[in-house]
């Protein structure tokens, strides 16, 4: 009975990471229904991209005040739960604040008085999140994709937060041996007062309690992390490392494409000269992306990391003058539309079963890829270098290449370009006409 607690403790850990382990399987799997992609270039470059905008978060101090505020969540979150292999090894070994004993009392009581300052002001800024989210009438948190569910879990991560610090220091609170030596206990202390008239054998339950709730509710966020949007928390990383480094504005070249100009612009060139790629059986290949399997692993990545802070929609210039397009919207009907395509793989013994959807219509419209100026403001301002750009691009080509769907300004244009050389619905002889105008 003695190690009760701690076969406990070491079952409840293994069911956590386990449920968590199988969620990374699935996402992996997601992520690699895209096509392949090469982003093993430039390695330092991508590093020091991870290091500066994931890490440091350089992006996301543009906008002072939220950007500050995100900061000490991220920064404290991130600190405090270095005490969870503290936490882990107690309750593995049915140790109390082994860390205690390794590090001595003033070291010790320094983390802990650190964390403890840290907890307050990740409580603080969690307040100000919610008021900004809930109260104050900040526009791109009331955008139509921004209702539901979107908006209910970014309230339950900043409750998740709330209860994680709160059990923290109550936690410390109510551990008599750490208050009575009065070396970590900054914040503490003063919560310690509201438990006077208790018996030490009770400070002794709510402490124990505050712990067992506290570890747990680590296990429950990180699980929790993989249906939410704040799996950002582990992917910003990975995301600013295989970013695009090109230019802002150069686009890719479609190899099929490429293929027959060449071809075309090569009288001497033999379209038979490679047999594999003209097999009676080969499959052509498919011209932009109507789906999610159409897009890179980068893009399918680009939209699991998605924040959904909206940042990128309230600069673009389409959506502030009342078009339908909201980049922020293009990320997350892209991860919607994958998470079904995932379920459905789930279902069906790891196969992908027709269910006659896919991503565009059923849950991008075309009028929202056409009303994209192409400016790339929405990869500026993203503050983990997602892309929402490259998958409109993309399925703009599976309109235009695959279903001849262009609007008719755009259809007219290139005909004119085809016909006279020009945009212009004029003979290439008048171009220059101009030139003798008075």
């Amino acid at each position: 009975m003695y190690y009760l607690p701690n076969i406990l403790f070491a079952i409840t850990l293994i069911i956590g990471i386990g449920f968590f382990a199988n969620n990374v399987c699935k996402l992996f799997r997601n992520i690699k229904l895209g096509k392949d992609v090469n982003r093993t270039d430039k390695k330092s470059e991508r590093l020091k991209n991870m290091l500066i905008i994931a890490f440091g978060q350089s992006k996301m101090v543009k906008r002072p005040l939220s950007g500050f505020l995100h900061l000490i969540v991220y920064v404290g979150f991130v600190i405090i739960n270095i005490e969870v292999l503290e936490i882990i090894i107690d309750g593995l070994f049915g140790t109390h604040r082994i860390f205690q004993g390794i590090f001595g009392i003033n070291i010790y009581g320094f983390l802990i008085g650190t964390f403890e300052v840290l907890a307050l002001l990740v409580l603080l800024a969690v307040i100000v999140f919610w008021t900004r989210r809930n109260v104050s009438k900040i526009k791109r948190f009331l955008s139509a994709e921004i209702k539901g569910w979107p908006k209910n879990d970014a309230n339950y991560i900043l409750y998740f937060e709330v209860v994680l610090m709160t059990l923290f220091l109550t936690m410390n609170a109510t551990d008599v041996p750490f208050q009575e030596a009065g070396v970590g206990n900054v914040i503490s202390q003063f919560l310690s007062p509201i438990f006077d008239g208790f018996s030490r054998e009770t400070l002794h339950i709510i402490e124990r309690s505050a712990w067992w709730f506290h570890i747990l509710g680590i296990l429950v966020f990180l699980n929790y992390l993989y249906f939410s949007k704040h799996l950002h928390i582990l992917l910003a990383f990975p995301n600013t490392y295989f970013a695009n480094l090109n230019p802002k504005g150069q686009f890719t070249n479609l190899e099929a494409v490429t293929r027959e100009v060449k071809l075309m612009m090569d009288p001497a060139a033999d379209p038979y000269a490679n047999p594999i790629e003209n097999t009676e059986n080969q499959i052509p290949e498919k011209f932009g992306a109507s789906d999610v399997s159409d897009l890179s692993w980068v893009q399918l990545l680009n939209a699991y990391t998605c924040t959904e802070c909206g940042r990128c929609s309230s600069a673009c210039p389409a959506n502030l003058t009342g078009k339908k397009l909201s980049p922020r919207k293009i990320m997350m009907d892209t991860r919607d539309r994958l998470e079904e395509v995932g379920k459905n793989i789930d279902a069906n013994g790891g196969v992908f079963k027709d269910d006659g959807k896919q991503l565009l219509n059923d849950y991008i419209t075309p009028e929202e890829l056409w009303a994209c100026t192409s400016c790339n403001a929405c990869v500026e301002e993203c503050p983990v270098n997602i892309d929402p750009l490259s998958i409109i691009i993309d399925m703009r080509r599976y309109l235009v290449m695959e279903q001849s769907a262009a609007p008719k300004e755009l259809n007219m244009m290139m005909t004119n370009i085809e016909n006279n050389g020009a945009p212009w619905q004029y003979s290439q002889q008048d171009r220059l006409n101009w030139v003798n105008e008075d």
